[in-house]
C-alpha cells in the first residue's frame, strides 16, 4: 500500500497502527509524530494541496476529511484515486471511521483494540463537566466559537458539559450573544484553544471583560479536536485540567 494522509489527527492514528512503510505522504500540518513530519513527503497544507506532488507519489489510498480538505481537491482526487473521505462530527463517527481505516489498511484488530480502549477510558472518566456550560473559542478578530454538529462539541458534551452556543458549527461570537435564548445567561467556562488560533494568557483580559462571571481556561486544541489515537490521552488530560 501507498497511503497519503491529508488529516493531521489521522496521520497520528496511522502511526499508532504501525504503518511506517505504507504511509508515503502527509500534510505540513501533520506534526505528529515529529519523525514523520521531518522524513515523509509533505504534499502541502490541508486546504492547499500540491496535486502534482500527490500524483508523483502514486498513492493507492488517500485519507481525507470533509472539513479539513476542500471540495475541489477531494473531487479531483476521487476522480483518480481511491479516497476514504471521513466526516466526523460525533464520537460515534470517530469510532466508525477509525475502524473503517483499520480495515482499509489491513490493521483491523489493532484499530478495534484501540477503539475499545478509548471507549473504556471515556466511560471510566464519567461526567467531569457536571452540567457546567461552556464557550469554546477557536479564533479572534473576530471571535469564533464552537457550536453543535462538531467533534469538539460532541467530546465535551460526552463528559457532561453543556454548550452555551446553540448555533451549529463555528459561528461568530456576536451572533451567539445576540441569540435570544442565551441573552440573559453566561457560560460557566470559557475555553481558549491553542489551535487553530493560538490563544494565550495575554488574551484573558479582553475576554474576561465580556464574561466577568465566567472561569477562563487555556485548553490544548489537539486534545479537544484531534480524533484518532490522541483520544487515548483525553481522559487523563481532562481529569488533570479540571482537578486543578
Amino acid at each position: 500500500m501507498r497511503i497519503i494522509s491529508l488529516v493531521p489527527s489521522l496521520t497520528e492514528f496511522l502511526w499508532a497502527l504501525g504503518l511506517e512503510q505504507e504511509v508515503v505522504g502527509i500534510t505540513k500540518f501533520c506534526v505528529h509524530p515529529n519523525q514523520w513530519w521531518r522524513e515523509k513527503t509533505r504534499v502541502g497544507g490541508t486546504k492547499q494541496l500540491h496535486l502534482e506532488l500527490i500524483a508523483s507519489l502514486e498513492p493507492t489510498l488517500i485519507i481525507a476529511n470533509k472539513e479539513e480538505n476542500t471540495k475541489d481537491d477531494i473531487e479531483w482526487l476521487q476522480s483518480k484515486y481511491e479516497v476514504l473521505l471521513t466526516d466526523i462530527t460525533t464520537l460515534d463517527d470517530a469510532f466508525f471511521y477509525l475502524q473503517e481505516i483499520g480495515e482499509r489498511v489491513h490493521r483491523t484488530n489493532e484499530a478495534r483494540t484501540l477503539v475499545s480502549q478509548i471507549k473504556n477510558d471515556f466511560q471510566a472518566l464519567g461526567q467531569v463537566g457536571s452540567g457546567a456550560t461552556f464557550l469554546y473559542f477557536i479564533w479572534q478578530d473576530p471571535y469564533f466559537v464552537v457550536g453543535p454538529k462538531t467533534y469538539i462539541h460532541a467530546l465535551l458534551s460526552h463528559f457532561g458539559f453543556e454548550n452555551y452556543c446553540a448555533i451549529e458549527r463555528y459561528p461568530e461570537l456576536q451572533e451567539v450573544l445576540s441569540h435570544k435564548e442565551k441573552a440573559s445567561a453566561h457560560p460557566d467556562f470559557i475555553f481558549l484553544s491553542s489551535e487553530p488560533y493560538p490563544f494565550e494568557q495575554k488574551h484573558f483580559t479582553a475576554i474576561q471583560q465580556k464574561f466577568p462571571q465566567s472561569k477562563i481556561l487555556l485548553v490544548d486544541g489537539e486534545m479537544c479536536s484531534w480524533y484518532g489515537s490522541r483520544m487515548l490521552e483525553v481522559p487523563g488530560y481532562f481529569e488533570q485540567l479540571f482537578a486543578e
